[in-house]
């Protein structure tokens, strides 16, 4: 018997799922998304937690600690060590995942909405195009850190004005991936026929033009969420970010360096975990990319 012909989204997803980027970076991915989903029930106490008398103690110390329910001591490991505060680093380590994935995830998803609507008319409206590309060029010959800086500061500290200000820095990126798409398919017979048969351009731009920015949108959007996870992090090591109350990797690391000689531990495990996360998303990004974009596909 003959095989059956599979259809071109089953050939790629065949494709995502047989490279080996895809499975390494996706599954630490996967790994830490259900760390910080399941942070309550990985046998972590409260982040926020302070216990004066546990300043600074060494990963693995072992000690007790009085329930105030009970009033009976019971045993406490400090896993990852403690803080200058006596807050255990392993919880907060842990309930930080959450919130830079939170980040990660919004930044992501805001500005690709955003992008690939503005993209859209810059890149089929050509009277749009000058105006709106000059004013993406601008943005970006602004260093996103410092941008992301200038807009933080605008508004109180907190995890939406940090989300707002890495949007700001991420969606001209989105904006020029998605207009050099659609100006290649504006040019396509089937679009100019579409438009020859009057085809209202609401709908035109919907079931023509869009769908082709699918695939290199998903590949930007790891990117983008590994960027924004970074720029948190040097937001928050800067004191300018999410508040020291609400666990996020960058301020729990701002917090240590002032002991770092002496107790490493503070910068040490959620550097790493840091570290980890933006390495596994971005290997997921660079197998989608090789899998799903035309230019790369002859590679895999």
């Amino acid at each position: 018997m003959a095989a059956v012909d599979q259809s071109p989204f089953r050939q790629t997803l065949g494709r995502v799922f047989s490279n080996t980027s895809v499975l390494i970076g996706g599954g630490l991915a996967l790994v830490i998304v259900l760390i910080g989903l399941l942070a309550p029930f990985l046998d972590t106490r409260d982040p926020s937690g302070i216990s004066p008398s546990n300043r600074n103690k060494p990963p693995g110390f072992e000690t007790t600690i009085r329930d105030y329910d009970t009033g009976q001591k019971i045993p406490v490991t400090y896993r990852m060590g403690s803080d200058t505060l006596g807050r255990d680093i392993y919880s907060r380590v842990v309930y930080g995942a959450r919130t830079s994935l939170i980040v990660g995830v919004s930044v992501a998803g805001i500005a690709i909405i955003m992008g690939t609507l503005i993209g859209l008319i810059a890149g089929y409206f050509r009277w749009a195009d000058g105006i709106i590309m000059r004013i993406m060029d601008g943005m970006m010959a602004i260093p996103a850190i410092l941008l992301a800086i200038a807009v933080v500061s605008l508004f109180s500290a907190g995890l939406l004005s940090v989300i707002i200000a890495i949007v700001v820095s991420e969606i001209p990126r989105v904006v020029r991936l998605v207009r050099s798409v659609v100006l290649s398919i504006r040019e396509e017979p089937y679009v100019e026929a579409a438009i020859t048969a009057g085809t209202p351009t609401p709908t035109l731009l919907i079931r023509h033009v869009l769908p082709n920015t699918l695939a290199p949108l998903i590949v930007q959007g790891t990117f983008i969420v590994a960027s924004a996870i970074i720029v948190e992090a040097i937001l928050s090591f800067l004191g300018i970010g999410i508040p020291p109350d609400i666990p996020t990797w960058g301020n729990i690391m701002a917090e240590g360096r002032q002991v770092f000689q002496l107790h490493p531990h503070n910068i040490l495990y959620p550097g790493i975990i840091l570290g980890l996360t933006v390495l596994s998303v971005n290997i997921l990004g660079d197998g989608l990319r090789d899998t799903m974009d035309p230019r790369f596909s002859k590679r895999v």
